[in-house]
């Protein structure tokens, strides 16, 4: 029997050595190893150690998906990554409405604008805040608008799985 008196840091040089290179089951039956003795940590560490060990095996295209993950979420096993993403995308969208403000749309009462507001109506989805109906950039802080709202679907579903992820394991 496997006890994880090692950190996984120690462990996976030992699975990247299998002369017919990558298969999946090692890793995952390490992890499964550290998560039934309650070191979720290391159990992360080896699933993530996983897809990076896959991505040499995969197309130019799913490589380069494959490193987005990596960087954006540890693919979902890091989902706090997301969090602070969405908090520098807040920033720079705040920053850059705040400089150039979007115009009025339609006639009538306009909320007065709000950059910080606005840019948190565009990144997350299913929360209308009034902003984003009331305004409308145009030119390029139109593309930045649309990067806001598609970068926000994605990181705010990676939050809202790794929280859902939490509450299971709890």
């Amino acid at each position: 029997m496997l006890r994880p008196t090692l950190p996984a840091a120690e462990r996976l040089p030992w699975l990247m050595r299998d002369p017919e290179g990558f298969k999946p089951q090692p890793y995952e039956q390490l992890a499964g190893v550290y998560q039934r003795h309650g070191r979720d940590a290391d159990a992360r560490t080896v699933l993530v150690a996983k897809q990076r060990s896959l991505r040499p095996t995969l197309a130019s295209p799913a490589r380069l998906w494959s490193l987005l993950q990596d960087a954006a979420v540890g693919y979902g096993y890091r989902p706090l990554r997301a969090v602070w993403l969405l908090l520098c995308l807040l920033a720079a969208g705040s920053a850059l409405f705040g400089t150039w403000h979007p115009e009025p749309v339609g006639g009538g009462p306009y909320p007065r604008f709000q950059p910080v507001i606005y840019t948190l109506d565009l990144l997350l989805p299913l929360v209308d805040l009034g902003q984003e109906r009331a305004y409308e950039p145009s030119g390029a802080m139109q593309w930045v608008g649309i990067v806001l709202i598609g970068t926000g679907w994605l990181l705010a579903t990676t939050v809202a799985a790794g929280a859902g992820r939490v509450l299971r394991r709890t």
